[in-house]
């Protein structure tokens, strides 16, 4: 069975975007994932299809209601809110996580995403305007994750980033698994730099360690590389690093 993507959204058009192209367009043909898009508007009230009202308590911009969203998420997943014991009759309960795209979720990390690689799928759901109703999040059970410490005009975005970071780990989809073993976040250190022709470019020589074909001097000139990249740009990742035992260089 494929692993299943369903992306809820006001602005469907979006999808898939860049994920129809690459690697994760031609995983999609090969039918290793799917990807279903729901219009959150045809869940939407009244003639203008609304899907927010003004906040509870004042302040600016709009909310998306909960009962709007609750009728989308329902449309993709056979659970109703609560947890899988209260399933439709005669359905199984979808295993897939209900994620919320949101600046003040969880930060997205590599070990997450491969976890999401590994089950079954997602269901994503895209906020805009000023946010989502609590109640559905809670309702619902959705797990917020947030993809920087920084805001976006809406959800469509982080979910194409968090569905190309996991597709691209589901089997077959790079053609070296190695790739994904040695790349940054994949282990405690970030990678190392790369090199390739010419060996000399704009009187800059590629590292001579690398063209020796001593294959122990590349793996140690490759550590000590992504040891002084992570120590340099990402201290707090380098910390954890010697924490967990290793050796400072």
């Amino acid at each position: 069975m494929s692993w299943r993507a369903d992306v809820l959204t006001i602005f469907p058009s979006m999808f898939p975007g860049p994920l129809g192209e690459s690697l994760a367009g031609k995983a999609m043909e090969a039918g290793t994932w799917s990807l279903k898009v729901t219009d959150i508007r045809d869940f939407g009230l009244g003639r203008h299809r609304s899907v927010d009202d003004t906040p509870f308590g004042g302040g600016a911009g709009m909310v998306m209601r909960p009962d709007v969203l609750d009728a989308a998420i329902g449309s993709v997943a056979d659970a109703t809110p609560g947890s899988s014991a209260d399933a439709t009759p005669g359905s199984a309960a979808d295993e897939r996580p209900l994620i919320v795209l949101t600046p003040r979720g969880k930060p997205l990390t590599q070990k997450r995403v491969r976890e999401l690689a590994e089950g079954p799928g997602v269901i994503l759901l895209c906020g805009r305007f000023e946010g989502i109703d609590q109640r559905v999040i809670d309702a619902r059970q959705a797990e917020e994750i947030s993809i920087g410490d920084y805001v976006l005009s809406g959800g469509e975005i982080a979910s194409l980033v968090l569905l190309d970071a996991a597709i691209r780990l589901l089997p077959g989809v790079m053609g070296a698994a190695d790739s994904a073993v040695e790349e940054s976040f994949s282990a405690p250190l970030l990678e190392y730099p790369h090199y390739t022709r010419p060996a000399i470019w704009a009187d800059r020589a590629v590292p001579e360690t690398l063209t020796s074909g001593n294959h122990a001097a590349i793996a140690a000139w490759r550590l000590a590389a992504a040891r002084q990249t992570t120590k340099t740009r990402r201290p707090d990742l380098y910390n954890q690093y010697i924490a967990s035992g290793a050796q400072a260089p």
